[in-house]
Parts: C-alpha cells; sequence; structure tokens
C-alpha cells in the first residue's frame, strides 16, 4: 500500500507492512529512531497523501514544509522532537506509486451509495467504462495482480545445502582432523560435504522448478462492460472503475461494490471463514464501521457468485484487495510446508536428539576404556552423522515433484503440492453427473405438448399417428419458441450455418427448433429481451421478458417442471387456451416421471402473454406449454470406472441437479451401491436438514438428486465432518464451491469452465475419467515409496548405531572409524533411497484400503519392524567383526570385515524394503525398478574399488581380504535379507 512504498524507500526503515484487514501497520525501523518519531512520520504521510488526493494534484506540486515550522498535519502528543530527524527529510519529494504511476484513493465504499461510486470512476451503469478509461486506469494503477512470494534462487537452495546439523558435525569433525594432523582426512571430510549438497543441489533445484511451474497452469478471466459490449479478459486487465457482469459461477476478478443486484448470493468462505454462501445486495449504504464480513454490498477478490446475478464496479485491484493484503501480510513467511513436510520434519529432530544421545553414551564408553579424546569426539560426531538422515525433507520434496512431472505426462495437471499427498488418501470421490460421468452433449428426444407423445428424431418429429407436422401443433410451436428465447447460449450465423455457444442443455433445445425449421436470429430479433431473471438456490427455473411487436410484452419460463407447474394456471390444448385442473397436473406429473424413469433430464415450459411487466415479476398465472426429456449418454468406460473405484475400497456419490427418477435410473447402471439397494435423496429441502442428520446420512447415500451449487457444498462439507477424505469432481460454473471445499477438487481440462479449472487442484487435461484412477494410484504410490525411502534410511542408519554401541558395550573396541561411517553414509543414503522414491505402483496397490490421513508416516508398528531389521543387519555385521578379531585379533583387519558386511548388508537391504508384504518368496513378481538396479549397481561398484584401489582402501583405513573372507562378508550380507523377507507378513498393512 501507500504507507509501505513510502516507509520502505526511507534509508533508516528496515521494513513496512499495513493491513487494511486488521488496521494495523509494522514497521521495523533502525534503533536510532523512536516510536513517537515513527508515529508522527505515519501521521504526516497519512495526511499528505489525504491532501493530495482530495486536491487532483500533480506528483511534483506537493507544498514544501518551511524550515523550522512544525509540520501542522501532524500534532498530537507525538510531534515533539520530529522535524530535526534524518526520516522527516527524507520523505520531501516521493512519489505516491505503489502500482502504476499513482496510488488509488482508498475509501469506505460500502458507505457510499451507487451514485457517487459510479461519478467517481466515470462508469455508466448501461455502458460500462470506457475501453480509453480502463487502459488509462491500468497505466495509472497497475495490473490487477497479486503480490507473489519470490521463489528460491538457485543461489539460495545451494546454500541451504550446508545449513543442516550434519554438515555442521562434518565441519566440527574436518577441524578436529586439521587439529590433529590429519589434513587428508579433512579434505576428504570436506570432499563428502561437497558430493552431498551437488547431489542436494540438483534434486531440489529440478523440484523447485516443478512446484513453481504449478502456479501458471491456469489464468483466470473475468467479464467486463466495455462501451456498453460484454467482453472477456484477462483477470490481470481488470481495470479499476470496470463495471463486472455477474452471475452464478463466476469468479470475483477484484473487490467490487455492488450497483445492482438480484437474489445474488456469494460464497466468501475464502475470506471469510462462512461456509454457507452470502445473500448480497446492492440497495443498503452502510455505516463506515461495518466488519468486512458484514458488508453485504461489497464483493471480493478471490469469493465466488453461487445465484442470482448483478452488476458491479471495481473499485480495489491488485494488492489493494482485501485479498491482495492478506497476501502481504504472509510475503515475508516464505512457502507453508506441506503436512508431509512438517511430519518428516518433526521425526528428523526426534532422531538427532535420539542418536545425539547413543552418540554420547558411545563417547564416554570409549572415554571410559581408555580411547583418545580427539578420537573419540571425531568417532562419535562421525556416527552422529551418519545417525541422521539429512535428507529426509529433500527426499520427499523430490518425490512429489517427480510425481507431478510423471501424472503430467499422463494429462492429469496438479496445481498444489500438498494434492498429491491427499490423492492416496481419498476416501469418498464425488461426481457431478452432467459433463463429468456423462458426454455433456445433450439431444431432445421427447417432448410432450398438448396430450401429444413425441419423439424426436435427427430430422423428424414423431408421435402416435406417424410423423407431425409441426407448424400445425401450436403447442410445440410455442415450446419452441420459449426454448428459443429463454436461454442464453449465444447464436451467430456464418452463411447457412449456426454457432452454438452455450450450455448442452440449452444448445440441444436451440438444435431441436432448428429440426424444426425455425430461423432463430430471426425469432429472437423478433422478441428483443428486456429482462432475465437466472436460476437461483430457492429457484430452479429461469425466466426471460421479451418485447412484441403490438408492444405487448412476453413471459418465457423454462426448469423444474413442478415448479414451472405450479407457476401455471392455463394450458394449450388443440391450439386453444384451456384452464389447467388437477387431472392436468397429475397427467403432467405422470408423463415427468416416466420421461425421469428412462434417464432423461426433464424441462417444463411455460409461457404468457402479457401487457406489462407485472405478470413476469409475478411469475403467476402463466399458461402451461409441455415437457422436453433430454438424454445425455454416459462416458464410454465409466462403469467400469466405478468398479475400479469400489475394488480400490473408494466410496463413490453421484451428485445431480436432475429429479430423482432421472438420477435412479443413471445412478443403478453404473452400480454406484455394488449390489445393495441403491439409496438416493432428494436435495429439495437440504437446507432444512440438520447437520449432525446430514452427516449421518451422507455415509449411506449413493446419489443426490435435485441438487443446487450450495447443496454441492453442504455435501461436501458434510462428508468432511463425517470424517471422510472427499474428492470432487465437476466441469460447470454450478461446480466451483464443492470443488473448492474439497479435500481435492478435480476439474475437466477441455470441456471444464474456467472457473472449475481456476478452483480445483487437479485438472483432467483429456477429460479422460480414467486418468483419475491414474492420479489415485500415483498419490497411493508417491506417499508409499516417502515411506519406503525413509524406512529404508532409518533402519540402515540405526544399525550403524547399533553395531558401535555394542561393540562398545562389550568392551570389542570399535569396528568402524570417522572415515568409514562417512563412507557408508555417502554410498547408502543418497542413491538407493532415491531410487527406493522412484518405485513403480506395486501390483495390488489399487486394491488396498485408502492410508488414514491421521496416521504418522511412520507409526509405533513401523518402528518396532524396523528397529528388528537393523538389528539382524547389526548382528551380522557383528559376526563378521567377531570372526575378524578371532582371526586377526582386535584391529583394522577385524574392522575392515565389519566394514565391508555392514555396508553390503544396507545395500542389499534395499531390495527387502520395495514392499513390507511383498517378499523375494512371493509368487507374485513386484514390477522392475531399473533406477534402483542402477543405483545398486553403482555402489556396489564404488565399494569393490575400495577392495582394489590402494590408495582409497589406504585413505578408509582397510586392509585385503582373503577368499575366506570374501564368502563370510557375503554370507553375513545376505543372511540378513533373507530372515528380513522370511519374517514378512502378507497380509500386513504398513509402510508399502
Amino acid at each position: 500500500m501507500f504507507l509501505e512504498e513510502q516507509l520502505s524507500r526511507l534509508s533508516d526503515v528496515k521494513r513496512a507492512r499495513a493491513s487494511s484487514v486488521t488496521g494495523n501497520v509494522l514497521v521495523h525501523y533502525n534503533s536510532g529512531n523512536t516510536v513517537q518519531t515513527i508515529a508522527a512520520l505515519l501521521e504526516e504521510i497519512v495526511s499528505d497523501y489525504r491532501t493530495k488526493r482530495s486536491c487532483r494534484e500533480s506528483e511534483n506540486s506537493r507544498p514544501e514544509l518551511s524550515p523550522g515550522a512544525p509540520p501542522s498535519p501532524v500534532g498530537g502528543p507525538f510531534s515533539e522532537g520530529f522535524q530535526g530527524s534524518s526520516i522527516h527529510k527524507g520523505i520531501k519529494g516521493l512519489l505516491p506509486s505503489p502500482w502504476g504511476t499513482e496510488a488509488p484513493c482508498p475509501k469506505p465504499w460500502h458507505a457510499m451509495d451507487c451514485e457517487s461510486i459510479l461519478q467517481e470512476w466515470g462508469t455508466s451503469i448501461f455502458s460500462g467504462l470506457p475501453r480509453e478509461s480502463a487502459a488509462e486506469n491500468l497505466q495509472k494503477y497497475g495490473l490487477n495482480t497479486l503480490p507473489e512470494s519470490e521463489g528460491r534462487s538457485r543461489w539460495s537452495i545451494f546454500i541451504d545445502q550446508f545449513k543442516s546439523i550434519p554438515v555442521a558435525l562434518l565441519g566440527v569433525s574436518a577441524g578436529i582432523s586439521v587439529a590433529t594432523g590429519g589434513v587428508v582426512d579433512a579434505l576428504v571430510i570436506m570432499g563428502v560435504v561437497v558430493i552431498n549438497a551437488a547431489i542436494g543441489f540438483v534434486t531440489e533445484d529440478n523440484a523447485e522448478r516443478t512446484i513453481e511451474s504449478l502456479k501458471t497452469l491456469v489464468r483466470p478471466s473475468a467479464q467486463v462492460v466495455r462501451d456498453g459490449i460484454v467482453t472477456e479478459v484477462g483477470m490481470e486487465e481488470v481495470a479499476l472503475g470496470d463495471l463486472l457482469e455477474l452471475k452464478p459461477g463466476v469468479y470475483i476478478a477484484a473487490d467490487s461494490r455492488l450497483i445492482e443486484s438480484s437474489n445474488l448470493t456469494v460464497d466468501e468462505s475464502s475470506l471469510t471463514g462462512e461456509s454457507l454462501p452470502v445473500a448480497k445486495t446492492h440497495q443498503r449504504v452502510l455505516a463506515q464501521s461495518t466488519p468486512l464480513a458484514d458488508r453485504l454490498n461489497m464483493l471480493y477478490m478471490g469469493t465466488l457468485v453461487t445465484g442470482g446475478q448483478g452488476l458491479a464496479v471495481v473499485v480495489a485491484t491488485g494488492r489493494g484487495t482485501e485479498l491482495g493484503q492478506l497476501r502481504l501480510l504472509v510475503e515475508d513467511a516464505g512457502a507453508p510446508e506441506t503436512p508431509l513436510e512438517k511430519q518428516l520434519a518433526r521425526i528428523g529432530n526426534q532422531l538427532v536428539a535420539i542418536s545425539g544421545a547413543i552418540c554420547g553414551a558411545v563417547f564416554l564408553m570409549g572415554i571410559a576404556r581408555g580411547s583418545g579424546l580427539l578420537y573419540m569426539l571425531n568417532a562419535s560426531i562421525a556416527l552422529a552423522v551418519a545417525a541422521v538422515p539429512e535428507g529426509l525433507t529433500a527426499v520427499a520434496t523430490t518425490t512429489l515433484a517427480i510425481g507431478i512431472n510423471k501424472m503430467k505426462n499422463q494429462k492429469v495437471l496438479i496445481r498444489h503440492l500438498s494434492a498429491v499427498e491427499t490423492l492416496g488418501a481419498i476416501q469418498t470421490i464425488c461426481f457431478d453427473k452432467t459433463g463429468t460421468v456423462t458426454q455433456n452433449r445433450m439431444t431432445a428426444q421427447r417432448v410432450y405438448a398438448g396430450d401429444k407423445r413425441i419423439e424426436v428424431s435427427d430430422t423428424l418429429f414423431n408421435w402416435e399417428n406417424g410423423c407431425l407436422d409441426v407448424p400445425s401443433c401450436r403447442e410445440l410451436m410455442d415450446l419452441l419458441h420459449v426454448a428459443i428465447l429463454c436461454s442464453e447460449s449465444n447464436i451467430a450465423k456464418r452463411g447457412n450455418e449456426y454457432i452454438l455457444q452455450g450450455s448442452s442443455t440449452e444448445n440441444a433445445l436451440l438444435n431441436m427448433a432448428l429440426k424444426a425449421g425455425f430461423d432463430l436470429c430471426r425469432v429472437r430479433e423478433s422478441y428483443p429481451i428486456l429482462k432475465t431473471n437466472h436460476r437461483a438456490e430457492d429457484r430452479h427455473f429461469m425466466g426471460t421478458l421479451h418485447g412484441c411487436q403490438d408492444g405487448r410484452k412476453l413471459v418465457a419460463v423454462k426448469g423444474s417442471p413442478l415448479e414451472v407447474l405450479a407457476m401455471c394456471d392455463w394450458r394449450m390444448c388443440d391450439g386453444e387456451k384451456i384452464a389447467l385442473t388437477d387431472e392436468d397436473r397429475r397427467s403432467i406429473d405422470i408423463e415427468n416421471e416416466r420421461m425421469a424413469g428412462d434417464a432423461l433430464r426433464v424441462l417444463g415450459f411455460a409461457s404468457l402473454v402479457a401487457d406489462d411487466e407485472k405478470a413476469f415479476d409475478s411469475s403467476r398465472g402463466l399458461v402451461w406449454l409441455g415437457l422436453v426429456g433430454m438424454a445425455d449418454p454416459v462416458r464410454e468406460g465409466v462403469k467400469d470406472l466405478i468398479a475400479r473405484f469400489h475394488e480400490a475400497k473408494i466410496e463413490t456419490i453421484m451428485i445431480t441437479g436432475d429429479q430423482s427418477p432421472t438420477a435412479y435410473a443413471i445412478g443403478r447402471d453404473l452400480k454406484l451401491s455394488r449390489e445393495a439397494p441403491l439409496e438416493i435423496m432428494d436435495s429439495t429441502h437440504l437446507a432444512d436438514v440438520d447437520a449432525d442428520a446430514l452427516r449421518s446420512l451422507s455415509r449411506r447415500i449413493h446419489v443426490f438428486a435435485r441438487v443446487s451449487p450450495a447443496h454441492k457444498l453442504q455435501i461436501v462439507q458434510a462428508l468432511q465432518r463425517a470424517g471422510h477424505v472427499v474428492a470432487m469432481t465437476g466441469d460447470g460454473i454450478n461446480d466451483g464451491p464443492a470443488l473448492k471445499a474439497a479435500d481435492v477438487g478435480v476439474a475437466l481440462g477441455k470441456s471444464g469452465t474456467d472457473i472449475a479449472r481456476e478452483v480445483a487442484d487437479v485438472v483432467l487435461e483429456n477429460d479422460d475419467l480414467e486418468t483419475m484412477i491414474v492420479a489415485v494410484s500415483h498419490g497411493r504410490t508417491i506417499y508409499s515409496n516417502i515411506r519406503k525411502a525413509l524406512h529404508f534410511l532409518l533402519s540402515t542408519n540405526f544399525s550403524e548405531i547399533m553395531v558401535m554401541f555394542a561393540a562398545g558395550a562389550v568392551g570389542l573396541g570399535h569396528p568402524l572409524t570417522a572415515m568409514q561411517l562417512l563412507w557408508i553414509n555417502l554410498l547408502s543414503d543418497i542413491f538407493p533411497g532415491l531410487a527406493l522414491a522412484l518405485e513403480p505402483p506395486e501390483p495390488d496397490v489399487m486394491k488396498r484400503p485408502p492410508r488414514n490421513p491421521e496416521e504418522p508416516i511412520v507409526t509405533g508398528s513401523d518402528f518396532k519392524r524396523l528397529t528388528v531389521e537393523s538389528a539382524v543387519m547389526s548382528a551380522g555385521a557383528l559376526a563378521t567383526y567377531g570372526y575378524g578379531i578371532t582371526k586377526y585379533g582386535m584391529g583394522a583387519n577385524a574392522g575392515t570385515l565389519a566394514f565391508h558386511s555392514l555396508t553390503l548388508a544396507q545395500l542389499l537391504h534395499a531390495f527387502s524394503c520395495r514392499s513390507e508384504h511383498h517378499s523375494i518368496f512371493s509368487k507374485e513378481r513386484m514390477p522392475a525398478n531399473p533406477y534402483l538396479n542402477v543405483a545398486l549397481s553403482a555402489s556396489l561398484g564404488l565399494q569393490v574399488l575400495t577392495m582394489v584401489v590402494p590408495g582409497l582402501r589406504g585413505l578408509l583405513g582397510l586392509t585385503p581380504i582373503t577368499l575366506v573372507d570374501a564368502v563370510w562378508i557375503g554370507s553375513s550380507a545376505a543372511l540378513p535379507l533373507l530372515v528380513n523377507e522370511a519374517t514378512k507378513a502378507p497380509s500386513q498393512e504398513g509402510l508399502s
């Protein structure tokens, strides 16, 4: 904001942050100033800003303060001693330009009337903002972009590799080596540090670039009125003073003041935390002190229109919006850690404490048995370094980033890093029917008008007496007129071809009219539209008012058959208008049920010609015209997809705006309930259902019918309250709130709307729901692979501690030197650990139940298992060490055997960590992991070099080995693998 810009330019102020949400200013200043000085400075800046805006002066016309005169705008108890400060001298000549070339004037827009706001920005309620003014405002005040925290630079990523406890310990170890004359040892230790840093830098840099690219996957847009034309522009091009057109599903591009509204409701949960949509109105002027959540005449950036319609003038953009201010408050906080990263950090801290205590014990035991102080200090530090797997968080981040790239190659776009974790924990998936389960390619198939049941084919209208002559059927003609007029689809004509842009439902109705021979453009020209009433939360129909050539008004209505029928008192029969009887209503209701039972989406149609607009406002006394049943084919493969979700122990729920019979027929065909009876709930009165009751019902309902956008949100939240991890799929503007609230929101990339893609966590690029199974499989596999890598790192590191501790405790000296421990750490911790993070999915990954999201990444049973595995490896190494002592005596020869035995055992242990329940003895083979094969081959090759290269052998303090020694080493390394594999429980769920 303006204050931040001015303060940040002063040398005596380090940092400043202002919040319009809290009304506070946080100033970090140098010690040479006082609180009184800063307070006086703030008062002058604010006063000066107000003066300049009110006078509309140029930025160079600020009046200079007279030398020695007190600054009159300040006053107050803090003004004393202010004038002589260096800060005061620095504020002269500053330009008010936090955006563009000038800062907009913040005002209490909610306390101003509509006319004043329109005049303030030179906006017309009819024609919006002139294009020249929009361009001028963008140049003057800047683009409508939110502040983004800068990503980590490559230099900072590299430097961060050295900011860890293990690296600090290695530095101390290198220093001790230099102090004791071991310069070569010190160089080797620092070489290990550099190698670790290089590998960490490469993996983290690639992960950072992948995560940074997630920000540009979706570019939201907005519809503004400029020069009387509704124009779609990128969100960043929305200018102050722009007139926003509001309708269901619109994403609010900037903070705005309502100018017109009709049954408008907005989801403000992203800003205020309010879970239910808020009713908005332009007719109230509020007090200046009204809290943000109660400003019913204001709309805020990042919120979503869920119902109704309206117009609003943009009064704040970019960082001047409430959302922008919230971004500024957390700008310096850095990217938040994912839940997984937090768990790994916590485990790392616990390991530091545990290993520190054990290493301290090893150090004390060595001193007690007469070992040298510096020698034991060096050995203990090396053991501590080996014991702490410093790459835990890096492995997790790298695995997540690699998983994102893999899914991208399979046309699954991940927009948020945390979504990858959550994919593997999905317990319930909610499908929006239209466009998600179905192809969103509606075709009108049946019409019931004037007691006639009419079948619609490619070019013909057939009824029981044969082919119907459409112009001779007055009821059908009137119904088709309403279908053309009561529609939001845009119609364009190129030659003899019509281009329809709108929803699949409305386009299907227009195509039916084309089959009947109507000229769509001529019909609309003959009946110009005057008013529109969109569908709303409590109104499942749309109405339009049109002018007739004789001066009268035509009311056209379409929507839910029962609601439209309730507004009718008349019906058309054989071209005559007659009273609508109870018997007629029952017949219409029966026909509606029959169509819906055949899985058709049914709409009712009515109209009325009146002398004025009162009939439109009251929506009573209409003339019933008929029903239209439309079919939307189920997407190919969806039925098999549902079965695969059920196999993965994931519950499936279909949510649709269709009537219950239609929804029931589709749910039955898809076998949503498996073999159990299908449970369906009509959501018409869902708002009246108690939250606890809805939570209980949500556990057993398979289909929710007649659902509105707010209902979808309620259903998702009820499932979450019931303890479910919920995914929601959708493609339409009415799916936005539910997609946003779900644990994982999944949008369709091709046929989906911008709103759906903007708020979703996952985008299916090619609209193939089969890729949702791929996404869940990858989500489970990624989390599983992180656990595998963690299992390997912990068990191998624990084995090193056990070997050193056990040998020291029984007085057998120290089997491994500091250099040998570092070598083992370098060989086993890096490449095998990363290779395990790249494991392919296990054969049964989609046959297991979802993981419990509340369960820690390493449970108590996991710790028991990996402790046993570590003990077995340690036992093998100690047995070989004992053999060496027996043959050669205590010294380098015995230590060499223990070194080779433990290193080889750890490398072979990577095979065991590929799965907890699949073993090398299982009949079903695990998929090949070429990365692991390469990593182990390279590590084994390096280990062989320690045996044959004299220089390397001498550096590590090793001695040559005999053939019998090699047999002992191989046996003691292979035996732990066989024991650990044989003790796996095939049915046990754990690290997998």
